[in-house]
C-alpha cells in the first residue's frame, strides 16, 4: 500500500473517531404541513422559529379547512394538519388519516365583522338596518369562520334577510379581499387577518353568537414515524408558539 493511501485511511480513520466521540450526527428533516386560511401569517412564523429552534423545516400548504380535508383523503402528500375546526381532525382519525390519540386543540379564532367604510362595522345594528349591497363570507360548507357567520346571522334573526346579499369566498383569505377590495361592503373574517390593519371599522363577534372556532392539529399518517412531523406538534404547544399564535389575536386552551 502507498504511503498516500495509509495516510488516507488513517483521515478516514480520525474523522469516524471524531464524529463517535462528540455522538451521533443529527439530521435535519422536512415535514408537510396542510394549513387552514386563517392561519396563515401565524403559522409562517412558527415554521421560521421551529427552523431556527430544531434544524427542521416545515412546508406549508395553506387552504380552506374542508377543500385540505378532501386533499387528503385524496391521497394528498400532507403529513400535519392544521385545521380551522375540531370535526375535520376528528374525522380523520375516526377515518385512518391520522393517528390516534394526536389531536389538540392549537388555537382558538375570533370571528369579526370588518369594512373599509370607517363608520359601517359599528356594531350589530349595521346587519339589523340592512343598508348596504354586499356582505361577504367564506364559505360554510368548507370554512369553519362562514359557519360561524351564519350562525351568527341566525342567532341576531338576521340571516334570512341578509342570505341575498351574501357573497361566498372560497376561503377566509378571499373572503378578506372581497372586503378589501370593496366587492362587498362589509365582511366576516378572522380577527388574526387584521392583525396589522389599522383601517376600517370592526365589531368582534359576541362569542356567545356561535359555537367556539377551536382549531385543531393532527398527525396525520403519512407523518406516524416521521420525526420532523412530530416535533412540529411538539413545537406547536410550545412557550415559542403559542406566543405567536396570542400574538396574531388568537386565543390558547390552557
Amino acid at each position: 500500500m502507498s504511503i498516500l493511501k495509509v495516510l488516507w485511511c488513517w483521515r478516514i480513520i480520525g474523522v469516524l473517531v471524531s464524529g463517535l466521540m462528540v455522538g451521533p450526527i443529527a439530521f435535519a428533516g422536512e415535514t408537510i404541513v396542510a394549513v387552514a386560511t386563517n392561519f396563515t401569517e401565524a403559522a409562517k412564523e412558527i415554521a421560521r422559529h421551529f427552523e431556527q429552534e430544531t434544524n427542521h423545516t416545515a412546508a406549508l400548504s395553506f387552504g380552506s379547512t374542508g377543500q385540505i380535508y378532501t386533499q387528503i383523503t385524496q391521497a394528498a402528500p400532507f403529513e400535519v394538519f392544521l385545521a380551522a375546526d375540531q370535526a375535520r381532525p376528528a374525522k380523520a382519525e375516526k377515518q385512518g388519516y391520522a393517528v390516534t390519540g394526536s389531536r389538540f386543540t392549537y388555537a382558538i379564532g375570533e370571528l369579526v365583522l370588518w369594512s373599509k367604510d370607517l363608520s359601517l362595522a359599528n356594531g350589530m345594528e349595521v346587519l339589523t338596518a340592512n343598508q348596504f349591497n354586499k356582505i361577504a363570507i367564506a364559505n360554510p360548507n368548507f370554512a369553519p369562520y362562514g359557519a360561524a357567520a351564519v350562525q351568527a346571522m341566525k342567532t341576531l334573526n338576521v340571516y334570512e334577510t341578509l342570505a341575498p346579499k351574501i357573497v361566498q369566498g372560497n376561503n377566509i383569505a378571499q373572503t378578506y379581499q372581497f372586503a378589501v377590495t370593496g366587492n362587498a361592503e362589509l365582511g366576516f373574517v378572522a380577527s388574526s387577518q387584521l392583525i396589522n390593519q389599522d383601517q376600517g371599522s370592526r365589531w368582534i363577534i359576541p362569542t356567545n353568537y356561535y359555537d367556539a372556532i377551536r382549531q385543531d392539529a393532527v398527525l396525520l399518517t403519512r407523518g406516524a414515524e416521521d420525526e420532523a412531523s412530530q416535533t412540529f406538534l411538539a413545537f406547536l404547544k410550545s412557550p415559542t408558539a403559542r406566543a405567536v399564535i396570542k400574538q396574531y389575536g388568537y386565543g390558547v386552551s390552557k
